[in-house]
């Protein structure tokens, strides 16, 4: 292989690695985002992760609760219905089991598995698992999501996430003599 060819190669495999870092670099802030929606929420940042033709959508048990949204004004409104008031207490996004495949460098489709912890404002708490595909693409120099999907797959209702009991600490050497 020629020292061009490797050099070629090398930078593709670069740009691939900088693309998915990118694309999960996005998807976080999506959640960071979501994680404290509310009043003070960067609304006119939240829309912009998306396209401007952008379409979000529910499935399984999440097409009748969230619908399908398409474009990044009607995404950014059903975000924001989130946010007056605040509808959650303690919200948490966790993702695992991610996969970030690049396509011509310029698009990337993202899936992750998601569990969710959410107190609401009404004092209820849920427990939620989702599978997530994500496909990004740069619009206007910027990877920016222009189809984001969740499909359910469980929810629970559970007790409060936070209590005020004590937090369990082995005892220390010391406290055990006493």
């Amino acid at each position: 292989m020629s020292s061009e060819t490797m050099l070629e190669n090398l930078a593709r495999r670069l740009a691939v690695l900088e693309a998915q870092d990118e694309v999960r670099r996005l998807v976080m802030r999506y959640f960071r985002l979501c994680d404290t929606l509310g009043p003070l929420t960067p609304m006119d940042e939240l829309a912009g992760l998306f396209t401007c033709d952008a379409i979000w959508e529910g499935r399984g048990r999440y097409r009748e609760a969230f619908g399908r949204h398409v474009g990044r004004n009607a995404i950014a409104s059903m975000l924001a219905s989130y946010t007056q008031p605040a509808h959650f207490d303690l919200n948490g996004h966790y993702l695992s089991s991610e996969i970030i495949e690049v396509h011509e460098e310029k698009r990337a489709t993202g899936r992750w598995m998601m569990l969710q912890a959410s107190t609401y404002r009404d004092g209820r708490s849920d427990f939620r698992s989702a599978q997530l595909t994500i496909d990004c693409v740069i619009e206007d120099g910027m990877w920016r999501m222009s189809r984001f999907v969740t499909e359910n797959i469980f929810s629970r209702d559970v007790g409060p996430w936070n209590d005020e009991a004590d937090i369990s600490v082995p005892l220390s050497t010391a406290e055990e003599g006493a």
